[in-house]
């Protein structure tokens, strides 16, 4: 059983090596050959000279892009090309800064062994930011299932059979979102249990603003739902508050008609083309082991 695990990485090589030795050191049986493959996503920063002996890694490479295009583009790009260059069975990706746990891996294997050939996906059940923060993530979760009717507890942690992987390439949103394109391309996700763990080096940087352009891509891939349910939510809203309509009670129509506006155009960037012509952007490849 070929296992991928896909890390993108932006100048955090001091994070991405860490990561890497503790995947080695992981104790995963024989029959799963585990490679690793890091999309290098136009760093600015030269990553670390090192002499690793990587005895349970099978095959690690990174991939350099020659320009930056952000971390779900750059996940994309590397499922577009494991898909047309690798053999494997499945991808896991994720984050190379400590807040994907690498010993949840042992968990996904644990549930490739039970499920046939099914997406499973890293619910988080705990996270470690503030508790402002936290705060903010569960309203981000609300306000996702309000309007679109989805309710998304995973990032790009997952653990992707190849038909999966093959249904994603094939879905522009997924240019735009991950976790919002693999709930569109799959009703029937799987999921283990998965705590935020904490940044190996250096602060988070899921900010309060990348928190809502994260929130606002994910309604994207669900535009059409999201339209309805707004159009609804107006007008149900004006009959509410006709009697007392004043500055104030007219801010959530405010927000709401940015919320429009700002999605209208996140959907933009779900941009087929582009996704197909995104191997274009390698510069070069570095075949570690």
């Amino acid at each position: 059983m070929k296992i991928i695990i896909l890390i993108p990485v932006f100048n955090d090589w001091q994070s991405a090596s860490k990561l890497i030795d503790e995947i080695n050191n992981l104790s995963i049986s024989s029959k799963f050959q585990i490679s690793v493959i890091i999309m290098n996503d136009a760093s600015n920063h030269d990553r670390l000279n090192e002499d690793k002996n990587l005895e349970n890694i099978k095959s690690y490479k990174i991939i350099n892009m020659k320009k930056n295009q952000g971390h779900a583009r750059c996940i994309a790009t590397g499922l577009r090309y494991i898909n047309d260059k690798e053999d494997f069975n499945y991808v896991i990706p994720m984050d190379a800064d400590g807040e994907d746990r690498p010993e949840e891996i042992k968990e996904f294997i644990k549930q490739i062994e039970v499920l046939n050939n099914k997406p499973i996906v890293g619910s988080r059940v705990r996270r470690s930011e503030s508790l402002l923060f936290q705060f903010c993530y569960k309203i981000h979760k609300l306000i996702t299932l309000t309007f679109t009717g989805k309710s998304i507890k995973f990032g790009n942690f997952t653990c992707l059979p190849k038909s999966t992987v093959e249904k994603m390439i094939n879905e522009k949103a997924t240019w735009n979102s991950f976790s919002g394109s693999l709930t569109k391309v799959e009703k029937d996700l799987s999921s283990i249990p998965s705590i935020r763990g904490t940044r190996y080096f250096g602060p988070s940087k899921m900010s309060f603003y990348n928190l809502i352009k994260h929130s606002l891509s994910i309604i994207s891939v669900f535009r059409k739902t999201f339209l309805i349910r707004s159009a609804l939510f107006i007008v149900l809203y004006i009959l509410l508050i006709k009697s007392y309509a004043s500055v104030i009670t007219a801010i959530p129509l405010i927000f709401l008609l940015i919320a429009v506006y700002s999605i209208s155009n996140l959907a933009l960037r779900e941009n087929m083309q582009e996704f197909e012509k995104s191997l274009d952007n390698i510069s070069n490849i570095d075949h570690i082991k």
